[in-house]
């Protein structure tokens, strides 16, 4: 039985903790500590990722494989380890945050897809768990699990999942933070990226003023994962860098704006050196369009990270990862122009996306406010984003009628608040079409590819997960096959398409959502 090659850059070329206790503790003048994974009672596979296994060189079928990716045993050339770093929680400086049930494997050298870090979650205790256990529940698990793949047959940079495990191991989580815990069933999930670096392993070192392990980290980033950059002159490199990251965390926010997402959590730890989506938790899909909504019920009162607010956010993230990174530089200038980059890939990319939901493949003066008019009528009607931006493409343009995008709608009431609104608004979007130069089979084309039928919204979410905790699969691995085709029709799968209902309104899982897990 083979086998796929490990690299292990990251512990090779990094300095790493000489202490080899668990016990929480301040990890200082290292990226990482060395920990193996605890192992589990009774690991039995609940869904894999067949194309993730097939980029890692992996056998889903091997009979050790849920021993594997829950911990119990291991491939030739894996080595355990958990990253240190810290971070801003809700815009305050938090310290040392670190891998607090995270465990890396190593780093698959693949065929065709370049370095890939394998991560177990849920896999024991580390020296960054503080008082946790280090453990995680199915429901988390599969929730990440579902949402990494749908996220990237959606188009969206994102870390992806390989497997869930289930452990047989009970673990006990308050899930609302209202006094009230309870065991639930664990398991482990095993994400795969390129590498699971974020912004706070960069902020931890600069924060204690460890400028030596700042640049270490840095040069090891750029040459390793950022090889056009590490081919630039040694007075550029830095600068180009935090220019490339900027870019990416902007069309990252836009990708996220562009499917209606909200992660819920964007600490500055949250947040992918690479500009990919990672750490998924009380994330949410909008369903009826609001600028200021949030699945996370920690953040219900502030709704720092509510969907509208994410591209400042981003931006505010990447502030702190300039101060971190100061030190390196003479002069603010370099970052300065870095930030300003986001802002100009943030709003071009932006433009772009809001341009192609609509079908509109060259831009005209006025567009800006087409497309921000409609967003106020989708808020005023709280019509979900999904079913109407897909439905629209069925829209006559030679007689516009509101009757075409009706689904949408949640309440009677709402349509008809906005019957009239709504109307002129398709009025003059027909009329903008019909002025296009674009053809219809080209224009529909365009809107289908930019506007998904499926996505993974929180109740469909939470009725695998249901399914799952009494032994069923077939929830889990219905949504993961059809997820793989979000923007295609798919017979006989309507339901997984519809607006949320109405008993998912309030219920915890379907729209309250906790850090737990």
């Amino acid at each position: 039985m083979t086998s796929p090659r490990f690299d292990n850059a990251f512990v090779h070329q990094l300095p790493a903790d000489p202490d080899t206790h668990l016990a929480p503790r301040q990890v200082t003048g290292a990226a990482f500590s060395w920990v193996e994974p605890t192992p589990v009672a009774a690991p039995r596979t609940v869904a894999v990722a067949a194309d993730v296994a097939a980029m890692l060189g992996i056998d889903p079928a091997r009979p050790d494989f849920a021993e594997i990716f829950a911990g119990n045993a291991t491939l030739p050339g894996m080595t355990g380890y958990a990253m240190a770093y810290g971070g801003h929680q809700f815009g305050q400086w938090a310290g040392q945050l670190g891998d607090g049930r995270a465990i890396g494997l190593g780093e698959i050298l693949t065929a065709h897809d370049g370095r890939q870090e394998i991560q177990l979650k849920g896999a024991g205790r580390t020296p960054y768990s503080r008082g946790a256990d280090g453990r995680a529940v199915l429901r988390s698990s599969i929730r990440e699990f579902l949402c990494s793949e749908a996220m990237h047959h959606l188009g969206v940079p994102t870390t992806r999942a390989l497997s869930v495990v289930a452990t047989g191991d009970a673990v006990v989580r308050d899930v609302m933070y209202d006094g009230h815990p309870a065991p639930e069933p664990g398991a482990i999930v095993c994400r795969v990226a390129p590498t699971f670096l974020r912004f706070g392993n960069y902020q931890l070192p600069s924060a204690r003023g460890d400028t030596g392990l700042l640049r270490q980290l840095v040069d090891f980033t750029i040459h390793t994962h950022f090889p056009v950059v590490a081919a630039l002159p040694d007075g550029e490199r830095h600068a180009a860098f935090f220019r490339e990251v900027c870019a990416r965390t902007a069309r990252l926010m836009a990708e996220w704006m562009r499917v209606g997402f909200v992660h819920g959590v964007m600490n500055t730890d949250n947040m992918s050196i690479l500009g990919l989506t990672i750490d998924y938790g009380p994330y949410g899909w909008v369903d009826d369009f609001d600028p200021d909504w949030t699945p996370n019920t920690t953040d219900r009162m502030h709704r720092r990270y509510r969907f509208g607010h994410q591209p400042r956010i981003g931006y505010w993230n990447l502030q702190a990862l300039a101060q971190a990174l100061s030190p390196l530089f003479d002069g603010a200038e370099a970052l300065q122009a870095g930030l300003d980059h986001y802002v100009e890939v943030f709003e071009a990319t932006d433009a772009a996306y809001g341009a192609a939901k609509l079908g509109l493949m060259h831009g005209r003066e006025g567009d800006e406010a087409l497309l921000g008019d409609l967003r106020g009528v989708l808020t005023a009607g709280g019509m979900d984003m999904t079913i109407f931006y897909r439905d629209l493409a069925l829209l006559d343009v030679a007689a516009p009628h509101a009757g075409v995008v009706g689904a949408a709608f949640y309440s009677d009431a709402q349509r008809v608040a906005v019957a009239d609104s709504l109307e002129a608004w398709l009025v003059r979007y027909a009329a903008r079409v019909r002025e296009d130069e674009t053809g219809e089979s080209e224009r529909l084309a365009l809107m289908h590819a930019s506007n998904p039928r499926y996505v993974l919204r929180n109740y469909l979410a939470q009725q695998a997960i249901d399914k799952a905790e009494q032994g069923d699969n077939s929830g889990v691995l219905e949504l993961l096959d059809t997820l793989r085709d979000p923007y295609d029709e798919q017979p006989g799968r309507e339901h997984l398409a519809a607006r949320r209902p109405e008993w998912a309104r309030d219920r915890v899982g379907c729209s309250m959502l906790s850090c737990s897990s």
